[in-house]
């Protein structure tokens, strides 16, 4: 299993390393006509903090690189720049980076939406295990919805109903404890997204220097900054130490190699259908695992390259023996 990226292990102002993807859709009412009402559907995009988990959601009207654009730029807007976007290797995604200009393959923070530097990582294709935290966080959003509309009966929904809906929803998302409540009384406190949104401090960074509980009875500023101060300090010492449980993939194996002969895995055939292909490239991690490659697959007498992780690939025959 790899290390956590470093931005989840950063404290940053909120949203300045982002996960996000789409979920939905939902039929909403239109307009009023004569014969009953037109209706049309909702999709949402989830953006997630990656080291305060915090949550901010905009709706779109259709899964279109243009719609998408719209509500990228109102989250810049609302919850200020940020410098990396993690996403899954959606179409939209990769039309909204070829449309605003955003160049993908360049480590350096170069381009972005008002003049700012922003980079861009997408997973591999068919690889939702390295999307994890946000994928995990639709998954409440949609429990928390759907038990909302199931209140609601058969009300018709409409496009200004369910933004109120998706507001709630980020309202409680963000309220979640990122750490197992404590039954000391001594810490009533408890550590959650919402304590440091609500402070209403910019994406700017903060002042130099350090500041006690008792400044919060002396200037506004400071007291801003000292509340901050409290949930980074409990941030590191009670939520970081429990991302490092690693309950799976500890056994040590080795690389894949550029030349192994391998099985490409499709969940739409079967087992002995699986295409042969032979890796031509590796992407070594920070860690020099290779957990992600480039392979050339024949189908039909013509050569395609496919990048994937190695969860979907079977190595047949090592280049090494």
């Amino acid at each position: 299993m790899a290390d956590l990226p470093a931005d989840r292990l950063t404290s940053e102002p909120p949203f300045t390393s982002v996960g996000l993807d789409v979920f939905g859709p939902w039929n909403v009412i239109t307009r009023r006509t004569r014969g009953g009402s037109a209706d049309s559907k909702r999709w949402a995009v989830l953006f997630t903090c990656m080291s305060t988990r915090a949550v901010h959601i905009e709706l779109i009207e259709s899964m279109s690189t243009s719609r998408f654009i719209n509500a990228l730029r109102c989250f810049f807007s609302i919850r200020g720049p940020a410098k990396v976007l993690r996403s899954d290797r959606g179409t939209n995604f990769i039309g909204a980076c070829r449309e605003l200009g955003i160049d993908t393959n360049d480590s350096e923070l170069t381009k972005y939406l008002s003049d700012k530097g922003c980079t861009w990582i997408f997973n591999p294709p068919h690889s939702s295990h390295m999307g994890g935290s946000w994928e995990r966080l639709i998954g409440v959003a949609r429990r928390i919805l759907d038990a909302m509309l199931f209140q609601t009966g058969s009300t018709r929904l409409t496009h200004e109903v369910l933004s109120t809906l998706m507001s709630e929803v980020m309202a409680i998302i963000n309220a979640r404890p990122l750490v197992s409540v404590s039954t000391d009384p001594d810490m009533p406190a408890i550590l959650t997204p919402s304590m440091l949104l609500t402070q209403k401090t910019n994406a700017s960074s903060a002042p130099s220097g350090y500041f006690h509980m008792n400044d919060l009875h002396g200037k506004q500023w400071k007291q801003v900054q000292c509340l901050a101060d409290t949930f980074w300090k409990r941030w590191r010492q009670e939520y970081l130490t429990t991302l490092q449980r690693r309950r799976k993939w500890t056994a040590e194996k080795p690389n894949v190699k550029v030349g192994d002969v391998v099985l490409l895995k499709d969940s739409q055939t079967h087992r002995n259908d699986w295409p042969v292909g032979l890796v031509v490239k590796t992407f070594p991690s920070t860690d020099e695992k290779v957990r992600k490659v480039e392979l050339k697959v024949v189908k039909q007498g013509i050569a395609k390259v496919f990048l994937r992780p190695i969860s979907e690939i079977v190595v047949l025959l090592s280049e090494a023996s």
